[in-house]
């Protein structure tokens, strides 16, 4: 029998730091590690496939948009009132990785029944040190432990809240894109592979599934479907990088099953940190 970490005397600390944190006032150091080694224990009790019950509100990329994080919320609803899924892809790119990804850690620990954080293609060491997580924690913390604390902890985090195949390594799963060719392909990205619609037909029949809900795409209209309706990429930073023009969305999914997108645009800009070292264009 697992033991909640997280007594109901500290609920109201860790309830100070997601009031915080929602201003987007970042945690210190020992408070993110303590946090983490919180998440740890919660997260060490579930699976690389994680079950997700409905009716539950879907989430893609945010790659530190902290304010649009804050709208997303805003949008489709608190948590714990609203159940989340949210498919990785938290750190890089954007000015604020410290803030959404702390937040997004912090709701885990607070409400562990409550949202599912996966792990994305961005949740990794070497990633973070090119993309812009690994940079800001350097700036705003003056040394790399908060840094090191996350890329830990990321090793916990689920990989897909779907049934997946037993065999393959990690990277294929976090990388790979559907492709309007059939089978399997190269892709352009250095890692995983395309599939088409023929592979994504089997896996939902293999697995008795009827859509597979992905992100880690840039999707102008927030959300797009592919395979038939059988695959859909959703997208949940609008206006990535502070110039991409695109919507984001998030899924909602009824205890029924059915299904609704909600589109939203970027929230208001605010003051932006100098930051003089810039990230790759190339979008992963």
């Amino acid at each position: 029998m697992s033991v909640d970490p997280v007594s109901t005397h500290s609920h109201g600390h860790i309830d100070e730091q997601i009031s915080q944190l929602m201003q987007c006032k970042p945690l210190s150091e020992q408070e993110v590690r303590t946090l983490c080694e919180k998440a740890k224990e919660i997260l060490m009790d579930e699976s690389n496939v994680q079950p997700v019950k409905s009716p539950v509100t879907i989430c893609g990329d945010i790659h530190g948009q902290f304010h649009d994080l804050a709208e997303l919320f805003r949008i489709g609803g608190k948590c714990p009132d609203t159940n989340y899924l949210f498919m990785g892809d938290y750190v890089d790119r954007g000015y604020y990785s410290v803030e959404t990804v702390t937040l997004l850690v912090a709701l885990k620990v607070r409400y562990p029944q409550r949202i599912t954080i996966l792990r994305g293609n961005h949740e990794s060491r070497q990633i973070t040190q090119v993309y812009g997580f690994y940079d800001e924690c350097l700036r705003k913390y003056g040394n790399a432990n908060v840094w090191k604390i996350f890329t830990d902890l990321f090793d916990y985090f689920p990989l897909t809240a779907l049934e997946v195949p037993h065999e393959g390594p990690m990277c294929d799963l976090l990388w790979s894109d559907p492709d309007d060719r059939c089978g399997w392909g190269i892709s352009p990205r250095g890692a995983g592979y395309t599939f088409g619609q023929d592979i994504s037909e089997q896996f939902n029949h293999t697995n008795n599934l009827k859509l597979i809900a992905r992100a880690h795409q840039l999707v102008m209209e927030g959300f797009n479907w592919g395979h038939e309706q059988k695959v859909v990429t959703i997208f949940s930073a609008p206006n990535y990088c502070y110039r991409c023009g695109n919507m984001a969305s998030i899924l909602e999914v009824d205890d029924c099953r059915g299904h609704t997108f909600i589109q939203f645009e970027p929230a208001p800009r605010r003051g932006e940190p100098d930051v003089t070292r810039r990230t790759p264009d190339y979008f992963l």
